[in-house]
């Protein structure tokens, strides 16, 4: 089943600017990133809204992609929302080596935890999907529903291209360095002139993604390049998903279609949605869209 395929795009500007964020903070949001310290890690978060809980986790790089969502009424007026830097982020730990899906999966739940929060929503964006997945099949009881953001997985036809890209990735890092490699990676996902929208959006996350560039690079491509994760363990996701694409990401990387037909293929229980107007920077792009079938797939689903 796919919703909202028919849709118009609609005008970014319906959704509020987030420079306001400060100056207008909506009902039960934090006034600034808290900090959760669990037996030495520690996790920069911040809180919005109150309701059931959804919690946030962000791919590789732009660590504040979620953010346009906490301020998007449709969720905020109804669910508690937690938005984390994951480790390697912001002012979160630093990792010294490889942190498996395992354990980003563990310190998501940890988190929850400390916020004495024992289910929740989960969503995941790109790599940040790979780990809502890995949090559902490790911990189904904390896990209301997932939501799939064209997560990053090795299934079908594009999956030895997939790995050859990420392979290049990392070499591209070592010889040109973290500025001109986030920019390479960046682009072909979010599309040319993708700057003008995080510097609109998330103004300095661009500079936050070099510096915290090496996290992706050096270590987290080599997680989930040894992650055994396809469509025997898709099979045994239990939750009910909600799938999204971008309208437009197909076009910039067959990918990412790919991987959306093999979910709504594989997944017992599954809804598909296409995002208008957006390409893999979806909560970026069409926060409202987003917000909207997410509060409408967790009141029917969750």
């Amino acid at each position: 089943m796919c919703i909202g395929c028919g849709r118009g795009r609609p005008a970014r500007e319906e959704s509020p600017p987030l420079r306001a964020l400060v100056e207008a903070l909506p009902p039960g949001r934090s006034k600034a990133v808290e900090r959760a310290v669990m037996d030495g890690l520690t996790l920069e978060y911040e809180v919005a809204g109150t309701g059931a809980a959804v919690v946030f986790i962000h791919g590789a790089l732009v660590a504040g992609t979620f953010r346009p969502l906490l301020e998007e009424p449709s969720l905020v007026g109804r669910y508690r929302l937690i938005n984390y830097h994951r480790r390697g982020y912001g002012g979160s730990t630093k990792s010294l080596g490889p942190t498996s899906l395992a354990e980003q999966a563990a310190d998501c739940r940890a988190l929850l935890r400390h916020l004495a929060i024992e289910r929740a929503h989960v969503v995941g964006h790109s790599f940040g999907g790979s780990i809502a997945l890995e949090f559902a099949m490790d911990f189904p009881e904390a896990t209301r529903s997932l939501a799939l953001l064209e997560p990053a997985l090795f299934l079908g036809s594009t999956a030895e291209s997939y790995r050859a890209a990420l392979a290049k990735n990392e070499q591209r890092y070592r010889e040109a360095g973290a500025a001109v490699v986030v920019e390479e990676f960046l682009e072909p996902r979010f599309g040319a002139g993708y700057r003008a929208l995080l510097d609109e959006v998330l103004p300095g996350a661009f500079a936050q993604a070099v510096a915290d560039a090496g996290t992706w690079f050096e270590r987290e491509i080599a997680a989930i390049g040894r992650w055994t994760f396809g469509e025997a363990e898709l099979g045994r996701i239990r939750q009910p998903v909600l799938a999204v694409l971008g309208s437009e990401s197909d076009a910039l990387w067959p990918r990412f279609g790919e991987t959306q037909r093999q979910l709504l293929a594989t997944l017992r229980d599954v809804q598909g949605f296409i995002l208008p107007g957006a390409t893999h920077a979806l909560q970026m792009q069409n926060p409202r869209g987003l917000a909207e079938a997410l509060a409408d797939f967790f009141g029917r689903r969750g």
